[in-house]
């Protein structure tokens, strides 16, 4: 699934060749005139393309190497898809904890805890979902097991992170279970 965008202010011409070749781009694009732009609400997963910087606004890429490959335009635009995406991931506020998806890290005042990527995976997921979730979706969604076995490795995953965690950093209801699932306590 694509979650990037990338809006293309007045370059009516650029926006045509990415029509044309859009099933061979992997982000969603738009062309945006300046009523349009000011209209826009801009997502933190959207980039802007533009043939010089608009003041006051983040996420530019400043087209103005003229003539350039569309291979290379394409190659440029895609490592800042890829910038963006490191830096949005380098300081996630989860309660009164810091994480550091890239490096997979959690932070609190002075103490740091290693996390696993599968830890780091279920906690943003717990996060996001806003409700308890239920072991079933996490093992489909975080951990990618569709089976309908028995299985006790997500409980034991959990257990063993919840015990990282109050080890650490002495917080047994970071993660809370209850009769609907997992959730992240968001009461700190």
């Amino acid at each position: 699934m694509n979650n990037h965008n990338l809006v293309i202010y007045q370059l009516d011409e650029l926006y045509n060749i990415f029509a044309e070749i859009n099933k061979d781009i992997n982000f969603s694009f738009e062309k945006s005139d300046q009523h349009q732009l000011s209209n826009l609400s801009l997502k933190s997963n959207t980039l802007i393309l533009t043939k010089k910087e608009i003041p006051g606004l983040n996420n530019q890429i400043i087209f103005d190497k003229f003539p350039t490959s569309i291979f290379k335009l394409l190659e440029r635009i895609n490592i800042e898809f890829i910038k963006k995406n490191f830096h949005d991931q380098s300081e996630i506020l989860i309660g009164n904890y810091s994480f550091n998806i890239n490096s997979r890290e959690m932070f609190l005042k002075n103490n740091k805890l290693k996390l696993t990527e599968k830890e780091i995976g279920s906690i943003i997921y717990l996060f996001k979902a806003n409700k308890p979730v239920r072991i079933q979706e996490l093992q489909s969604e975080v951990w990618g097991y569709q089976s309908q076995l028995e299985t006790h490795t997500v409980e034991t995953h959990v257990y063993r992170l919840r015990k990282k965690i109050l080890k650490v950093f002495k917080d047994d209801n970071f993660i809370i279970s209850n009769d609907n699932g997992y959730e992240i306590n968001k009461k700190k």
